[in-house]
């Protein structure tokens, strides 16, 4: 062999690697351990900056678990809208990229056109114009995610800042449906008749909706946090009685003060937080459906906790939905077994599980005494810590302290089960921010 030819065949391998480490790159995220790389045409060149690259790692900055099928979406979906979901960023980064889902899709979600860029207020469908940025997938504008599948898009260069909201927004021209969303998202998303992905003025925005739409994850390239931690939970972590808009669920509350510490210098880790809630989820029991609504904890731990981006913690708030929502008495073991599963689970990758009480709910319209002697049952074994690596004491935090059943009166939203947002913010004031250093240990 010449040594023209021998170079000849070293560029044709490493052009090789080179391919089929981009593929593997599109492919890194999964519903149900399957992502869709099957993409369309090239679509013209992306509008993306030319800033240099950065340095930094890849964390989750905002997340939302697939609830279900959204009602009405069966036939049509989306087709010919423009969808701008509005998402909150709790740590910056110098690079973006999304997660879609169409989990609950019965057929292919084809997307031609999608965009991220940083909202210019908060409650509005503008983008700040200099950060509008076209999304590619595999490098092409377009693609094609089957039916129970998720797509990672690529990497864009774009500046995020920490507190900030973001848009994110994608235009299908064809019928798919029904449409994967979070239903109780607690902020104002969009949507426009047509394309228009990559409007900046916001104007043809004229539908608002409560519901985040096929976006289940915004991750950042950042210096500001060295991983992810993963709030795993129901209506409570979900924040369903927070003021829409205001980002007052207990995950917002816990993530300004693990930043405000960081920047006054305190030891504790300096890590995302993301929210994993679905109102009324169980640890034990689907929802309706194939795939199930509302699957339960046991059900999607693996992807929509275990899975996130460069997961460090995971805190469970989880079992008051299985004492609720039993048409018989809950078993108090078969909680605890399930909550126990899911650390082994946890524990299996190498990532650290905190655990919450279970809070009080005299006064709803569930409560009688049998389930409130069930939930005691489950805290005092929390509480042992023959559960969790660690505890936050939720109960202890919000009950009222001269009826230990039922919620302080301004903690409770009003509904006796889930908290106001001075409840909220409590849940995050007592929560150990040195609980989150450290690793998950060989042995429980």
């Amino acid at each position: 062999m010449t040594k023209r030819h021998g170079y000849a065949l070293l560029s044709a391998i490493i052009a090789v690697v080179v391919g089929l480490s981009a593929a593997i790159y599109v492919g890194a995220a999964a519903d149900e351990g399957s992502t869709s790389t099957n993409a369309l045409g090239k679509g013209g060149a992306p509008h993306n900056s030319a800033a240099p690259a950065s340095t930094g790692i890849w964390v989750g900055s905002w997340s939302a678990s697939p609830v279900g099928a959204e009602p009405g979406t069966e036939t049509n979906g989306m087709a010919g809208l423009s969808v701008r979901n509005v998402v909150h960023a709790s740590v910056g980064g110098t690079s973006a990229r999304i997660t879609l889902s169409n989990l609950y899709g019965q057929s292919a979600l084809t997307i031609t056109h999608a965009s991220i860029a940083v909202a210019v207020a908060s409650d509005t469908a503008a983008a700040s114009t200099d950060t509008m940025r076209r999304l590619t997938f595999g490098g092409s504008t377009a693609v094609v995610i089957p039916a129970g599948r998720q797509v990672l898009s690529d990497a864009v260069r774009i500046v995020i800042p920490q507190d900030s909201d973001v848009l994110v927004t994608t235009y299908s021209p064809t019928r798919s449906g029904p449409v994967t969303y979070h239903p109780h998202a607690r902020q104002l998303s969009y949507v426009a008749e047509g394309d228009l992905t990559e409007d900046v003025t916001g104007t043809g925005y004229t539908e608002q909706t409560p519901f985040w739409r096929y976006l289940t994850a915004l991750d950042v390239l950042s210096n500001e946090s060295d991983g992810t931690v993963v709030a795993f939970g129901d209506s409570l972590t979900d924040g369903i009685t927070s003021t829409q808009g205001a980002n007052h669920r207990w995950t917002d509350a816990l993530s300004e003060r693990l930043r405000t510490a960081i920047e006054s210098g305190q030891d504790v880790p300096r890590y995302s937080v993301v929210n994993q809630g679905i109102s009324g989820n169980q640890i034990l029991a689907n929802g309706l459906g194939r795939p199930a609504d509302n699957q339960s904890g046991l059900g999607r731990f693996s992807r929509d906790a275990l899975a996130r981006t460069d997961v460090k913690v995971v805190i469970i708030d989880l079992g008051v939905n299985d004492i609720l929502r039993n048409p018989r008495l809950a078993d108090p073991n078969k909680i605890l077994d399930g909550l126990r599963t899911l650390v082994r689970q946890a524990h299996a990758r190498g990532i650290k599980v905190i655990g919450a009480t279970l809070m009080p709910f005299q006064g709803h319209r569930g409560y009688t005494p049998a389930r409130e002697a069930v939930r005691h049952q489950v805290n005092a074994e929390i509480r042992s810590g023959r559960v969790y690596d660690a505890v936050v004491d939720f109960d202890k935090a919000l009950r009222d302290p001269y009826n230990p059943r039922k919620l302080r009166s301004d903690y409770d939203s009003g509904d006796h089960l889930h908290p106001s947002d001075k409840g909220y913010a409590q849940m995050a004031q007592v929560f150990d921010l040195k609980t989150l250093k450290g690793s998950a240990p060989a042995e429980l």
